[in-house]
């Protein structure tokens, strides 16, 4: 049981960092791809040409209200699940989430970096729950955590791909942790609750888009 245990830990740790590379080559490809396209529109200019450049969203303009129907159920292992419809629509304004903080539903079409990424401010929570779609981890805390913790909480963090970090004041607990749809509280960086967490829902099987990139999202 250990063993097999440990044969999954390996290998999606090996996944990940399969996925880790794989943004790093895109990243590559898009910085190449960026500067031929500026060397391109230069010497179009430099000939009298005209570039037309037009940017379309694909989100409303419009609020969201993100209380469907649906409701929390804590599982044995004290892992709340939301039992309900969560919307993945993109949207440009704010969105009203049933929980604090949200676990899914409408958001912004840019995500937060989430590649181990500590924030010490408040973060839109439109642009955190993208994050949480690609398969992250939302380590969250209040004034009420201890200074300790909180070091201890970021440290974790940014040792671990596809997390991320920030205060949310209003949250029922000191820390808490989301991913997609489910969401559980922790005593603080040393509760072992903690790496069950990230073990299982980091890029884990709740992903709506397992692979999506952490990176060349919106930073603080």
């Amino acid at each position: 049981m250990g063993s097999a245990k440990k044969r999954d830990s390996v290998a999606r740790k090996a996944r990940i960092e399969e996925m880790r590379a794989a943004e790093r080559s895109r990243e590559r490809r898009n910085r190449i791809l960026t500067v031929t396209a500026s060397v391109v529109v230069v010497a179009a200019l430099v000939v009298g040409g005209v570039v037309l450049v037009r940017s379309q969203s694909d989100g409303s303009d419009t609020a969201s209200d993100g209380k469907g129907g649906g409701t929390f159920t804590t599982g044995a292992d004290g892992v709340g699940k939301w039992e309900g419809e969560l919307g993945r629509n993109h949207v440009n304004g704010d969105v009203d989430y049933p929980m604090t903080p949200p676990v899914g539903g409408d958001h912004n079409q840019a995500w937060m970096n989430c590649n181990g990424d500590v924030y010490e401010k408040e973060i839109p929570a439109v642009n955190a729950v993208h994050s949480l779609e690609h398969g992250a981890v939302w380590v969250t805390y209040t004034s009420k955590a201890a200074k300790d913790d909180v070091a201890a909480l970021a440290a974790k963090v940014k040792a671990t791909p596809y997390t991320l970090m920030s205060p949310v004041e209003d949250q029922a607990s000191p820390v808490m942790l989301s991913a997609w749809g489910h969401q559980r509280t922790v005593t603080g960086a040393d509760d072992p609750k903690l790496g069950a967490f990230l073990e299982k829902f980091v890029q884990g099987e709740q992903t709506p888009e397992p692979g999506a990139a952490c990176t060349n999202g919106l930073a603080q």
